[in-house]
């Protein structure tokens, strides 16, 4: 078996517009063996602005306009980081981000988009969207949509193609609803259209007259209130809901990087390159010095091949493409029903048949990114009997959905002895071993993941999480760890930075609770995976034993990591919902530490544990069997992750869970559900698990509530056999 190649090169793709989105996927198709590709972009799912004024009138979900980055980036074999570049050290060959260090390069190419809001007009930030970027937007409008008067007043600001068409689909979509909109267009220019032919703008101005929106020209805002937008001619327009498309604003940081811009613009050559060769732009951020154009998707679209093309190249030393945009393209403009108005070279067209038209190369263009091809499985011919069914249908879990099943494991640790030293109190059994240590009691515990995702920096947080998670579980404090790092192969350079990242995170986990790390090992493997051996010191451990009859069960997190993280790596979809948005959920609670909580319910808990591999129900019948007691849950009352119940409804399980549910199914009685199903999910840095007087919960989650903490009491504790109960 050929080992995998190493990587030697960093190519970065800053933003997640229309020509990255593209290259992505052809990447996936043909990637390029030995570079680790990186894409960066602040949300997990970048909008097909194409669609929009679709989205506002009401013919779109949000999701058929979003292009899932998460699920492209798994399928490209990409790291995505959700986070916002902020800077470019050129010199340096590093990206500054808001919310992380910075990250290297050797190749990087930015498409991050425009901002359409005015952001020195006073009070729009206060009282006023921009149509660009698409986020805030769509929630601005969505929450208006539930509020907005009977007569709603709408003003735009920017009466070009793309305010016409947001000012048609808002009324549209107002009407809809019942409401008798009123909207007005302002404009400074005298001309509204500039940009489009005399015949199609006749058509337009012909739309908005016959809807009944007003059209201002000659006018500029000067201010914008939280009920009106003050005009250059000193008078108030009324405005319940105030839109900018008028501006086209860089972003500031661009001007800052050293590099050639146009307006604040990257300035870039025919071969995309801007004024340092190794970083490329396109899409509405750069400006073609060769070919000027107008801020249109469709050039970015156009320009991916070619960039691709160059990344590639750059990378391999070859020939670079030149990019040649066509001098115009056709503009379908939607008129806020099902009609559009089509213009080219100065033709003019328009009908219901056009709106079929421009939905049907809307939706081509998404569904390049709606199902991705299945990857090969390859088994030998012949196989040997049983290695199908030891494959599995599912991709293997990483996270704690890659651990050992519980009965299998249980079986494995039957050989282990007692132990006989006299200051070893408990062994296997616990979260924690138990050690004797001086007038108190050590801990100590080990474990590890392997990798989930492509970014170091945060497995190395969550890895640090999860391992933390013992040592809180049995109500101790961290003292020290020990690191067990395995690194792909990567070239000298590339290890350095990776090995760097890893250690730089884990430490600060680590330090933040009050522990070091004072050693460990390192080693190149297959892929990457990150462990850590740890201890903490208590007075007083807190075991899974103990739990009494009327204690109440508190649980510090959601539930439903396993499942989200088997449906990113299977590539799974959600009718009405992006993964990304699910994936990013999940990260989020994995990196969240809970040395805190540990502490609050340290201090009354009579039994604790913290819900890792062998999920919710595995975990608790241990702490049932360790206490000889039965406990009941209420099945509405777990609090899950968004998108966990969708997915387990549809089958999306990881790869464990089937040994979970053998292990623990005949000590369970529960209706069948997904939310029964979510009972055998494993958990990555899962929450924590605490039985807890009934006198004192209330008051302890109420303490764990004002920390933030986002705990639930799920159950109580019942006396009986070892057995759970959900209701």
């Amino acid at each position: 078996m050929q080992d995998p190649l190493p990587l030697v090169q960093d190519i970065v793709l800053v933003g997640g517009g229309h020509a990255h989105a593209l290259v992505l996927r052809m990447w996936a198709m043909d990637p390029l063996p030995g570079i680790r590709l990186t894409v960066i972009n602040p949300a997990p799912a970048a909008p097909y602005t194409g669609m929009l004024p679709g989205l506002i009138a009401g013919h779109y979900r949000q999701d058929e306009i979003m292009i899932d980055l998460v699920r492209l980036a798994r399928f490209a074999g990409a790291r995505i980081i959700l986070d916002r570049a902020t800077g470019i050290d050129t010199g340096a060959k590093r990206i500054h981000l808001a919310g992380r260090p910075p990250l290297r390069y050797d190749i990087a190419s930015v498409d991050i988009g425009i901002g359409s809001g005015l952001p020195a007009l006073p009070g729009f930030a206060e009282h006023a969207a921009a149509a660009k970027p698409l986020g805030d937007y769509a929630r601005r409008w969505d929450a208006f949509l539930t509020q907005a008067p009977a007569a709603p007043r709408i003003t735009i600001i920017g009466a070009g193609i793309g305010g016409v068409e947001l000012a048609l689909a808002s009324a549209h979509r107002l009407r809809a609803t019942g409401r008798d909109p009123q909207v007005t267009l302002l404009d400074r220019a005298s001309t509204p259209l500039p940009n489009i032919g005399p015949r199609a703008r006749a058509t337009l101005l012909d739309r908005l007259s016959r809807d009944g929106i007003a059209l201002r020209t000659g006018t500029t805002a000067t201010a914008i209130g939280a009920a009106g937008v003050t005009l250059s001619d000193g008078t108030t327009l009324p405005s319940d809901f105030t839109l900018s498309t008028a501006g086209t604003t860089p972003q500031p940081w661009l001007a800052e990087t050293g590099l050639a811009t146009h307006d604040g613009f990257l300035a870039v050559s025919d071969r995309l390159q801007t004024s340092d060769p190794q970083i490329f732009a396109a899409g509405d951020c750069a400006h073609l010095t060769h070919a000027p154009r107008p801020k249109a998707g469709v050039y970015a679209v156009r320009a991916a091949p070619v960039l691709l093309h160059n990344l590639r190249a750059a990378a391999t030393g070859r020939p670079l493409q030149s990019f040649h945009p066509q001098r115009d393209y056709l503009k379908l403009v939607s008129l806020g029903t099902k009609e559009a108005v089509a213009d080219k070279f100065g033709l003019r067209s328009g009908g219901a048949w056009l709106w079929r038209l421009k939905d049907r190369i809307d939706r081509a263009f998404m569904a390049k990114f709606a199902d991705y091809p299945a990857m090969p499985r390859h088994l030998p011919d012949p196989a040997p009997t049983g290695l199908a069914e030891a494959m599995g249908d599912k991709p293997l879990c990483g996270g704690c959905g890659a651990k050992v099943g519980p009965a299998a494991l249980s079986d494995a640790l039957k050989s282990l002895a007692k132990p006989s030293r006299p200051d070893v109190l408990s062994g296997p059994g616990d979260d924690a071993a138990i050690l004797r240590h001086g007038q108190g009691t050590q801990v100590i515990t080990t474990d590890h993941l392997r990798a989930t995702c492509a970014d170091p920096r945060l497995m190395a947080r969550i890895t640090a999480i999860h391992a933390l998670g013992d040592i809180w579980a049995m109500g101790a404090r961290p003292q020290a760890a020990l690191a067990q790092i395995t690194l792909p192969r990567l070239s000298a350079t590339l290890q350095a930075d990776m090995l760097a990242e890893i250690m730089e995170e884990a430490a600060a986990i680590f330090r933040a609770d009050g522990a070091d790390i004072v050693g460990g090992h390192t080693t190149m493997g297959a892929e990457l995976t990150i462990g850590f051996t740890l201890t903490g010191l208590t007075d007083h451990p807190v075991t899974k034993a103990g739990a009494r009859p009327g204690d109440a069960l508190i649980l510090t997190k959601p539930l439903g990591s396993g499942t989200i993280m088997a449906a990113d790596m299977a590539l799974a979809r959600i009718r009405g919902e992006t993964l990304g948005d699910h994936v990013a959920a999940a990260y989020a609670s994995m990196s969240r530490p809970q040395g805190s909580a540990a502490r609050l319910l340290a201090a009354h808990a009579t039994a604790m544990t913290d819900v890792t591999g062998f999920g919710l129900a595995g975990h608790l019948l241990e702490m049932l069997e360790a206490s000889g007691m039965a406990a009941t849950i209420d099945l509405a009352a777990l609090p899950l992750l968004p998108g966990a119940e969708t997915l387990a409804a549809q089958g999306v399980a990881s790869s464990i869970a089937a040994a979970n549910r053998a292990a623990t199914d005949w000590r369970l009685t529960a209706p069948p559900s997904p939310r029964r199903d979510l009972l055998f999910d494993p958990q990555t840095a899962g929450p924590l698990l605490a039985a807890i007087p009934a006198e004192q919960a209330a008051r302890t989650l109420a303490a764990l509530h004002a920390t933030g903490e986002p705990a639930t009491i799920i159950g109580h504790i019942t006396a009986g056999t070892p057995h759970l109960t959900a209701r």
